[in-house]
């Protein structure tokens, strides 16, 4: 979506990760050259910015923090035959959300009916102002769609065109683990081949349990317990594996050295 005449556009950061070329297909059928600007990880966002001669037409970003649930919204997308897919709907949940791969909003818009054109699709209100970006599909039969509030990229956007990522923000530490929700802890369903994680040992079917001596409640409340610590800062995690319990010493890095966030 451009939000810029001069040609910025933000979508959702997972379609951006590793590309070799960006280009970007206009509503007139023309296809466009762009370059990354800047990766936000940790509310899953990315901006890129067209080539070539502007001024862009742009949509307009609205206030997300006064989004009620029950609103009127549009899901705007577009399919693979450049088709516009337009969902209209309506926020049926505010709430917080954990990602296995790290990731949590403390604020999210879960929005019904689904549109399965989602991946960086903008959610507008019924003045046509965008209020966040359709990020992810829940659930099944019927299906949901997950929604980034716009705030989190209004408040950061101009670091992020400027530096290509977030730099006021601390470093958030990081160890390349995917997880699930479990009765009690959270179980490992997998790790990042490039994350410490890996090196470290950890195995699917680990039950995490405690971190750096805290118990571990609940998936949110690991990641807010491992996102206090610092990168570069060795922190220890009990897990229960098979029948026994093992220590695990693990130094998380700032996942950002992995990723390029600015360039073509």
């Amino acid at each position: 979506m451009i939000f810029d005449p001069a040609g910025y556009v933000v979508t959702v950061s997972y379609v951006l990760l590793d590309a070799a070329m960006i280009q970007v297909s206009l509503r007139d059928g023309r296809v466009v050259p762009a370059k990354l600007v800047g990766l936000d990880l940790e509310s899953g966002l990315g901006v890129v910015k067209l080539e070539g001669d502007g001024p862009w037409p742009a949509a307009s970003l609205g206030d997300s923090s006064t989004v009620v649930v029950g609103q009127a919204t549009a899901t705007v997308g577009v399919d693979d035959d450049n088709d516009l897919v337009v969902t209209q709907g309506s926020v049926q949940e505010i709430r917080s959300f954990a990602g296995y791969w790290e990731y949590m909003l403390d604020r999210a818009f879960v929005v019904a009916p689904y549109n399965p054109a989602f991946g960086g699709s903008p959610l507008v209100n019924v003045q046509g102002d965008v209020i966040g970006i359709t990020s992810l599909k829940i659930g099944e039969h019927p299906s949901v769609n997950l929604a980034i509030p716009i705030e989190l990229f209004t408040a950061s956007k101009d670091e992020l065109i400027s530096q290509g990522r977030v730099l006021s923000r601390r470093p958030r530490p990081w160890l390349g683990l995917y997880t699930v929700p479990a009765g009690e802890g959270v179980v490992v369903a997998g790790t990042s081949p490039i994350g410490p994680a890996k090196q470290a040992g950890f195995q699917r079917g680990d039950v995490i349990v405690r971190i750096s001596g805290e118990k571990v409640a609940s998936q949110e409340d690991f990641y807010r317990r491992l996102w206090q610590a610092q990168v570069g800062q060795e922190i220890t995690l009990v897990v229960l594996r098979e029948s026994g319990f093992q220590a695990i010493t693990v130094r998380p890095v700032d996942r950002y050295q992995f990723f390029r966030t600015t360039g073509n």
